[in-house]
């Protein structure tokens, strides 16, 4: 198992927000689940760096975790969307981790 993607289990586990690099940008994530995707593992977190105009806009984005580096698993704790269901976003993915 990757660095990467036993941060982000253990950030999913804990639910504590990493510090990550995706696509060279820097970003702070509240991840909520991993799944798979023909062969391929990604996260759906929520992005805290975004801007989002309101507390009802926000949403879990998809990261293919081929692209994403985690660089530090942070002490803050987060507290899942609303919204948030743990299962995979498609019903051809299989959902691999989940709080």
């Amino acid at each position: 198992m990757n660095d990467t993607r036993l941060k982000l289990m253990e950030a999913i586990a804990r639910r504590r927000t990493v510090t990550a690099l995706y696509n060279g940008n820097v970003m702070e994530l509240a991840p909520h689940l991993m799944f798979e995707r023909h062969g391929h593992l990604f996260v759906s977190a929520l992005n805290l760096s975004k801007n989002w105009r309101s507390d009802e806009d926000k949403r879990l984005g998809h990261f293919k975790l081929d692209g994403l580096a985690v660089s530090e698993l942070r002490e803050e704790e987060f507290t899942p969307l609303p919204s948030y269901a743990a299962a995979a976003p498609n019903a051809e993915d299989t959902l691999v981790f989940a709080i």
